[in-house]
């Protein structure tokens, strides 16, 4: 695994190295409501987040249809569906993925290595300026003409925990 140290510093010194705020938020605030496009989709989050990073592999760009895209990690317990709940498919092995039936927005993804964790992607928030990520996953699958200026470290392969750990239950 390759990863570089970003030399950018945080505005956010007190926030987890795993996951940012906007400024002005609060970690252990309330909860962070979503949805998909049409709004049948609904969910709630409690914090707080585990991890904010925005990915560049080949799957996650599709599903977006998105040269990245940017999800956010909870453990199971800290979410609920508020409304249908969305269609899931096996995107590939050990990876399931969610969408609406309805719109098509992507909800989210989950991993058998992190079983008990859900990914949600960050524009699906009502207020997805909430979150920021800390690090760009699959960076070696990047596309070459996106240009990228946030100095975020970056990581090869998928699996962020090897850089950012989750904190523990």
């Amino acid at each position: 695994m390759t990863c570089t140290k970003s030399t950018r510093k945080p505005r956010w010194a007190d926030w987890p190295s795993t996951c940012q705020t906007a400024e002005g938020s609060n970690r252990e605030g309330s909860s962070m409501r979503g949805h998909c496009l049409c709004g049948r989709i609904g969910f709630e989050v409690d914090p707080p987040v585990l991890s904010c990073v925005s990915c560049h592999c080949d799957s996650c760009r599709r599903q977006c249809a998105a040269p990245m895209t940017t999800y956010f990690g909870v453990r199971d317990g800290q979410w609920r569906w508020t409304g249908e709940e969305p269609k899931r498919f096996n995107s590939s092995p050990g990876v399931e993925r969610s969408f609406c039936p309805h719109c098509g927005t992507p909800i989210s993804f989950r991993s058998t290595t992190m079983s008990d964790v859900l990914h949600l992607y960050v524009a699906t928030l009502e207020n997805p300026e909430a979150l920021r990520p800390t690090l760009h996953v699959a960076y070696e699958e990047k596309l070459t003409w996106l240009e990228l200026g946030d100095g975020l470290p970056t990581c090869i392969g998928p699996d962020y925990t090897k850089v950012q750990p989750l904190p523990e239950d």
